[in-house]
């Protein structure tokens, strides 16, 4: 049974900024400021950012953590505002210290911001017409951009990159599509060093080349472009039925890693059974392709294995590679980024995303109340003890999945905080995940998808009766307009009756159901 804050006074939400806001100060060494300093922190999120209540104080806290760290990382550029992935300098990004390998998910938290449009609009003309690389690493940016446009009805933006995106898919297609007819990737590039499968035809890349293909379809579609629809559904179809006929091992009833160490190569296997057992391996990248509508009622089996302890679920986060493998976190590399098994949260936001789709199909793969406890269990590990014993709120690489310490903070500090690995405290808050859209798009449930006539507002929140007694989302921008949410099981805190209130441009839409939601035209 969780526990939770009973209900009390409804709170002042600029008194709850400010009151989170002054404590994440208070225990702060500010490294490097960009545009957003400390000080002007709560200022800027009592403007910009959706106040969040909830009745579980953990999940509100770390979602105001979020923001706040997220802030961190707007800077400002010849080339406009973009969102930063550390805060140091460090030798391998690109212009204006500039990753593109969270893209995908830096947008998914942007769009919910007031002022998201342009930061959106700035961020991504940085990547596609301006000067910063977007194939460094792989990436599900066009999918990223389609899902903002939808959310803040900014198609036209959309429309106008979409020569841009066909560009890219064709240069990815170019760099690393093989004989085999699906994409090679080097785990490197796929951000994921010394993973235990290694390089080859990899869950990740397909299943980000799958969301962008679909999105190009989509986005042409908005434009009228009939003949890249058809082509843009075909290749996310073909790339579906290979990723299923050769990455899902029946067997091992997991999406896995064919390793094949050169793009141009010959596999030395086609089939599981044959691969060699070192790098055979479930990794928690065989859940990427259900947050792409990869998957299918086929492949359910595979989520048995996340709240297994002896395969994904450590005591702490979940586990990048299952502890069964007898490679599970060898250290035979000296490198202090390790994809053999630590919880990295780039890979837990991939993982819950993944969760909320399967959950939304219909299936029964997972549940709500399995999405809650790992979204739960992501927030726990937002803390650190410090040298004098204090806990601190933290957010940094990658971690150990049992014990919760953050290994690659220990170890380059134990290096002396070399400047040739990124300088002091390089990865403290690090801006490599997503937090604050998950508590948006999956405890709240919070989407728009296209209709015929219009586009539709849809409210189907995870966190109902049990999972959540109360909790309140206000000022959440959606189109042109902004929206309030309410849930309160009893019916007695919010002054809307029990169950699930929006209001939208006045409009009170309500639903006492046990599993509400609630959809409106916008």
């Amino acid at each position: 049974m969780e526990e939770f804050t009973a209900p009390g006074p409804t709170r002042d939400t600029g008194s709850v900024i400010d009151g989170y806001v002054n404590e994440f100060n208070s225990h702060d060494e500010e490294l490097y400021p960009q545009d957003i300093a400390n000080k002007m922190a709560a200022d800027w999120m009592k403007r910009e950012v959706p106040f969040f209540e909830c009745a579980d104080r953990l999940l509100e806290r770390v979602y105001y953590f979020r923001w706040w760290v997220f802030r961190k990382h707007i800077t400002s550029t010849p080339e406009g505002r973009i969102i930063s992935e550390f805060l140091p300098n460090v030798y391998w990004a690109g212009p204006y210290n500039s990753i593109n390998c969270a893209s995908g998910h830096h947008i998914a938290e942007a769009r919910w911001l007031r002022d998201g449009k342009d930061l959106v609009r700035s961020y991504v003309n940085f990547w596609f017409r301006g000067p910063g690389d977007e194939l460094s690493y792989s990436s599900w940016v066009i999918d990223a951009v389609m899902r903002y446009a939808e959310i803040r009805d900014d198609r036209d933006f959309a429309i106008g990159l979409l020569d841009e995106f066909v560009r890219f898919y064709h240069t990815v297609e170019e760099c690393n599509m093989t004989r085999y007819g699906l994409f090679w990737s080097y785990d490197d590039r796929d951000a994921m060093e010394d993973s235990i499968s290694g390089s080859g035809l990899r869950p990740t890349l397909n299943s980000y080349m799958v969301g962008n293909a679909r999105a190009i379809a989509r986005i042409a579609g908005w434009a009228g472009r009939d003949d890249l629809v058809e082509e843009y559904r075909a290749k996310a179809s073909e790339l579906i039925r290979l990723m299923q006929s050769e990455l899902w091992d029946d067997e091992g009833r997991f999406f896995k890693v064919l390793p094949l160490d050169d793009k141009d190569g010959v596999l030395d296997a086609i089939e599981f059974a044959d691969v060699d057992p070192m790098r055979n391996v479930r990794e928690e990248i065989g859940y990427i392709p259900w947050a792409f509508n990869v998957a299918d009622a086929r492949n359910e089996d595979a989520w048995r294995f996340l709240a297994d302890p002896e395969h994904f679920a450590g005591a702490a986060g979940i586990r990048t590679a299952e502890i069964c493998h007898p490679r599970y976190m060898n250290r035979d590399s000296a490198h202090e980024c390790q994809w053999n098994g630590p919880c990295w949260p780039y890979a837990t936001t991939q993982t819950l995303n993944s969760m909320i789709a399967e959950i939304r199909s219909g299936r029964n793969g997972v549940t709500a109340d399995d999405f809650m406890r790992e979204l739960r269990r992501y927030a726990a590990i937002h803390t650190r003890q410090t040298a004098e014993g204090d806990i601190v709120d933290w957010i940094d690489e990658d971690l150990d999945a049992d014990t919760g310490v953050w290994i690659s903070r220990d170890q380059l500090e134990a290096w002396g905080w070399r400047e040739d690995k990124g300088g002091y405290e390089r990865g403290k808050d690090y801006n490599h995940s997503a937090f604050c859209d998950l508590i948006i798009s999956g405890l709240a449930g919070v989407r728009v998808e296209d209709e015929s006539t219009s586009s539709m507002l849809i409210v189907e929140p995870l966190a109902v009766e049990h999972a959540m007694p109360y909790w309140r989302l206000l000022g959440l921008p959606v189109g042109d307009t902004t929206i309030d949410i309410y849930y309160d099981q009893i019916g007695d805190r919010y002054g809307h009756g029990r169950g699930l209130t929006v209001i939208l441009d006045g409009v009170v839409y309500h639903d006492e159901a046990s599993a509400p939601c609630v959809r409106a035209a916008l």
